[in-house]
């Protein structure tokens, strides 16, 4: 007997800590909230949000488990900084003259890699801040918004694989692809196909299926390579360069 085939629901979340937590990575990824800042006292904070101590106690340990966060005994919390490796290595590649090719080779290599780690380490915050995301990007955003959220679902699948190295180079694979990005966002249709993307991604991360994560990650820079390449006859400048073949 052939049963017809039932998709997976998206489940509201069954933790306000989760909720916390995502809410407040959100706000420090987005840099609302910067290295250093002081966060009011565990009180104060759970009253201006709402919720329980012992909820916002939940998720400042997950915040600080992530190392976004430092909490110390009598003196509080402050947003952590990024951590000394990850700038070192972000400030060793920040001024090197990258050519595309070799930075859209990069990004090939290493988004799959953070897709496949966020579906084994993503934990229900970052779940929910990816799906907060994909509900406030549509296909009839002005340009610079949709690539705003574009960038925002990307760093946020970093950070969810749980390596500040791969967020830093996630990081720098933007800076170095943005003209790309700024191309495949300037149509209805580049748009609706970023979108399907993320929500294939998402599907595969929120299912904890890390082939599938990783096969839908390539397939996704892959239709925005195929938007984003100009038509057939246009003079190939600089921004075009391909990394050279062996010698």
């Amino acid at each position: 007997m052939t049963f017809a085939a039932i998709p997976p629901m998206r489940r509201p979340a069954r933790s306000v800590g989760a909720e916390v937590a995502a809410h407040l990575e959100r706000l420090i990824i987005s840099g609302d909230l910067r290295s250093g800042d002081r966060l009011p006292p565990e009180r104060e904070l759970a009253a201006s949000l709402n919720v329980s101590r012992s909820s916002l106690r939940e998720a400042m340990f997950e915040l600080e488990a992530k190392k976004l966060v430092l909490r110390r005994q009598g003196r509080g919390s402050t947003v952590a900084d990024i951590s000394r490796t990850a700038a070192e290595l972000h400030g060793n590649l920040a001024d090197i003259d990258i050519e595309l090719g070799y930075a859209t080779e990069l990004r090939d290599l290493v988004e799959p890699r953070i897709a496949q780690l966020a579906a084994l380490r993503a934990v229900e915050s970052n779940l929910l801040s990816l799906d907060e995301v994909l509900n406030r990007s549509n296909e009839n955003l002005a340009p610079e918004e949709s690539m705003r959220l574009d960038i925002e679902f990307h760093t946020l699948l970093a950070h969810a694989a749980q390596n500040p190295l791969l967020v830093t180079l996630c990081t720098m694979t933007t800076e170095w692809t943005r003209h790309t990005r700024v191309l495949s966002h300037r149509t209805t249709l580049g748009r609706r196909i970023s979108i399907q993307g993320h929500e294939m991604i998402y599907r595969a991360v929120s299912g904890h299926d890390a082939p599938a994560a990783a096969a839908a990650m390539e397939q996704h820079l892959r239709e925005v390579r195929e938007i984003s390449t100009p038509p057939a006859g246009a003079a190939p400048g600089r921004a075009g360069t391909a990394p050279p073949g062996p010698v």
